[in-house]
């Protein structure tokens, strides 16, 4: 199928329709958004993923997003996904939506490399837990997303498949490691992504990106599935390491973790529904962190906005302690970060990035040229965090906002970010490639 044409025809009520691909990128930018129109029948599936395939086709080879792009299968999910929906059998708001996951997650039958030459070859037998969950949801796996070789880097431009680029700019570093995640949401190649966060993984492209980066309570996300049966990476590893979520807007985001979030009888929590739900947040500020004068000054804007939204506010200490320093009390310390920091507030304010989006000359070799020094406090106590644009800096690169809450509170943090997201324009900003 060709992709490039602006109009392509399909099977709707056994007959040929219409599909203007244009009206779904331009105006139905979002999940949110775009499901309605899809559940109510008046866009298709079919439609959706075409053009998503068609910025693929057009962008793809210039920003290196995807490892790899699944368009025969994806187009087959769409048209199962229609016949689904036409016979009233909609599974929820991710039905038929296109989405991207992370090549660190197993998908059957599907090569998952993790960006790493030793597993360009890697073709699992079985998808990941959070990969089923999507499937189940109806989603639509368009592709596997191009990464940081192993995670193990925050800059995004050391793969076996060559460096992904920031949509913005391409002579600035997407961030990483999930790197091609961001590049992919932030351009409209896909709707959201499944991802991993170990010291800010998910967040700083999130932040780089000018998407909307988020990690859940350790725990709430099922991480099984990460290159199953491959060497052991670590007790490091296995400690802070997340599964994370990226998508345009903060409600993109609850819909996919009201999927992704592991129930039990103690976290029922339905997150979309509770956004806008009025309840009470102390907010505080951080007032310990490392950060540039551009990201500073976007920060202080941030806070005033946060301000005028009526919410009290204090000073505080963020916990950033010494991550690296061992594991030997991360479980006493994940046990009383609640009572200790998340006392007298409910949400804390920092800054997701200490500088702003450094260019690919700068971050040269340096793995870590971006640094996590921000974002790793709330992968060693387990907290739930998001990142959410906040601005530009003065070379046009986006800046994020990053909020963190007491463990299982991923409500309150969700509430205050949509809060704090309506209340600005930045989800409307797009990059122009």
């Amino acid at each position: 199928m060709d992709t490039n044409q602006d109009m392509q025809r399909t099977i709707v009520g056994g007959a040929l329709a219409p599909i203007h691909t244009e009206a779904v990128e331009q105006e139905l930018t979002d999940i949110t958004t775009i499901q309605k129109h899809v559940r109510m029948q008046e866009v298709s599936p079919t439609e959706v993923v075409i053009a998503c395939l068609k910025r693929i086709e057009q962008l793809n080879p210039k920003l290196n997003a995807f490892i790899t792009v699944l368009a025969d299968q994806a187009l087959e999910q769409a048209r199962v996904a229609e016949a689904e929906i036409q016979g009233a059998k909609w599974r929820g708001p991710l039905h038929g939506i296109p989405l991207g996951v992370k090549d660190f997650y197993d998908t059957a039958g599907i090569k998952t490399t993790a960006a790493f030459e030793r597993f360009k070859d890697r073709v699992p037998e079985k998808d990941a837990v959070g990969v089923a969950k999507l499937k189940e949801a109806g989603a639509i796996i368009i592709g596997k997303m191009n990464m940081h070789r192993l995670g193990m880097g925050t800059t995004g431009i050391d793969s076996y498949y060559g460096s992904v680029r920031n949509p913005w700019n391409g002579e600035h570093i997407p961030g990483g490691s999930s790197a091609g995640s961001a590049a992919a949401v932030a351009s409209g190649m896909c709707y959201a992504t499944l991802d991993t966060d170990a010291i800010g993984s998910c967040r700083l492209p999130a932040a780089c990106c000018g998407v909307v980066g988020f990690k859940g309570t350790y725990g709430l996300i099922s991480p099984k599935g990460i290159l199953e049966g491959e060497q052991d990476p670590g007790a490091m590893i296995r400690w802070f390491s997340h599964p994370g979520i990226m998508t345009r807007t903060v409600e993109d985001t609850a819909l996919v973790l009201d999927v992704l979030a592991e129930r039990s009888e103690h976290r029922a929590t339905q997150y979309f529904d509770g956004l806008a739900k009025e309840k009470k947040v102390r907010v505080g500020v951080g007032n310990n962190f490392e950060a540039g004068r551009g990201v500073s000054e976007a920060f202080e804007r941030a806070i005033e906005t946060v301000r005028g939204l009526g919410y009290p506010m204090k000073s505080v200490a963020v916990p950033f302690g010494n991550p690296a320093g061992g594991l030997g009390n991360i479980e006493a310390d994940r046990k009383s970060i609640a009572g200790q920091t998340f006392k007298d507030i409910d949400v804390l304010l920092v800054p997701t990035t200490t500088t702003t989006v450094p260019t690919v000359a700068d971050a040269g070799v340096n793995p870590q040229a971006l640094s996590p020094k921000n974002t790793v406090f709330a992968n060693y106590y387990g907290l739930p965090a998001i990142s959410v644009p906040c601005g530009f800096d003065s070379n046009g690169l986006p800046l994020g906002l990053q909020m963190v809450s007491r463990p299982w509170d991923e409500a309150t943090v969700l509430r205050l970010a949509y809060r704090y997201e309506t209340a600005t324009s930045w989800k409307t900003k797009h990059p122009a490639a």
